[in-house]
């Protein structure tokens, strides 16, 4: 009797925490995707070109991209706690930071401290769930990224009621309201104490465990390619629609919320599956399908066509999350699994953040189809490498 109630205990526990950080990923992300829909007005209201705008958000990737690896090894050494809060309390600041914008300065700022947040959050929240759900990693860590979805969701029509009825800066500030009501919920129900111990990092060792053999490294580049896509996808495609294809600001903002309503779904399924089948395989077939959406996006004139390809590309590269985290934390020692993950992330983001200056800089002085296409060439080759280590 007592083991089965320990049992029923530490899986109540794990539930409620699987709760707790999925929730505080969601509000993160709908501050984060609040971004994008605005981001028209944005450039309009503080004057500045979509260069500027994706630079910007380049430096808010890599912030969030720097502060993965040692978010993950502090998480390790110290404990998930110890890291989680803290991110909670930095990621709250940021968004009040974003609804209190007065120009160019504050826009770098406010990006600045919403990458150094989330990267405090991202991986320290997810090795906590690798370490509860063993058995099913993959579900867990999907249901967890369903959260980018739900906040996707929820920031596309909060973004079309915000240009209709207000400023641009308003939503942002119950988001901050509302991660720092989660701080207290996490702080209150966690079973960790706070521990700082080290401050070493083990880089050399971490980086030799990632990189050690074609496989291993392959597998790395493969998702360095399409983390890549993502950061230049994401950020521009209702930017994209509103300039190329001829879309108001409302429209787009309403056919950039399929991209969430197909992941929400899309993620926690990819994720199942991947624990039954193979993780790689899944991602190929999911690369191969986001590449032929974004060709269909880019040749696409008819309404109804163009939220079909926007269908298809979210249905293919939503996939991608779980399983890249999956596969990861597969790979790594139960010792040092947090700081595989985050320095396998921070190579990710870090390419991720590379994105949307690509897109930016290559718009401004050329297409944003030619841009895209260098996306369809990144996903092919990712997918051929993810298929040569299958």
């Amino acid at each position: 009797m007592g083991v089965t109630d320990s049992t029923t205990e530490t899986s109540a526990y794990a539930r409620r925490m699987l709760v707790t950080v999925s929730l505080g990923w969601a509000v993160l992300q709908t501050g984060r995707f609040l971004v994008s829909p605005l981001l028209p007005t944005i450039i309009a209201d503080l004057g500045i070109t979509e260069a500027t705008a994706g630079i910007a958000l380049s430096i808010f990737g890599g912030a969030y991209a720097v502060v993965q690896y040692p978010s993950g090894e502090y998480s390790d050494t110290w404990n998930r706690t110890t890291l989680i809060v803290p991110g909670l309390v930095v990621l709250a600041v940021g968004f009040a930071l974003f609804g209190l914008i007065d120009g160019v300065v504050l826009f770098f700022v406010a990006a600045t401290v919403v990458g150094i947040g989330k990267g405090l959050f991202a991986v320290p929240s997810r090795a906590l769930l690798s370490d509860l759900f063993t058995a099913r990693r993959g579900r867990a860590l999907g249901i967890y990224a369903a959260g980018t979805d739900a906040g996707g969701l929820v920031a596309s029509g909060v973004a079309i009621l915000a240009l209709t009825y207000a400023s641009w800066r308003v939503p942002f500030v119950p988001v901050a309201i509302g991660l720092g009501l989660l701080t207290v919920r996490y702080a209150n129900s966690t079973r960790e104490s706070y521990e700082v111990g080290s401050t070493s990092l083990g880089v050399r060792g971490t980086v030799g465990r990632l990189l050690d053999g074609a496989r291993q490294r392959e597998t790395i580049v493969a998702f360095v390619l399409f983390y890549f896509m993502v950061g230049g996808i994401i950020n521009f495609v209702p930017t994209y629609l509103t300039q190329t294809k001829g879309f108001s600001q409302q429209l787009a903002g309403l056919t950039f919320a399929i991209v969430f309503a197909v992941g929400l779904g899309v993620k926690p399924l990819a994720g199942t599956l991947g624990d039954r089948f193979s993780r790689r395989g899944i991602a190929v077939a999911g690369m191969l399908l986001a590449a032929g959406g974004l060709v269909s996006l880019v040749v696409a004139g008819a309404n109804v066509a163009i939220w079909l390809a926007v269908a298809l590309l979210a249905l293919g590269y939503k996939a991608g999350f779980p399983l890249a985290d999956a596969i990861i934390v597969d790979g790594a020692p139960d010792d040092g699994m947090g700081a595989d993950l985050g320095a396998a992330r921070a190579l990710f983001l870090g390419a991720n953040a590379v994105g949307p200056a690509y897109v930016g800089i290559v718009a401004t002085y050329a297409s944003y189809d030619l841009a895209f296409a260098g996306f369809v060439a990144c996903l092919l080759v990712a997918a051929w490498l993810l298929f040569r280590t299958r």
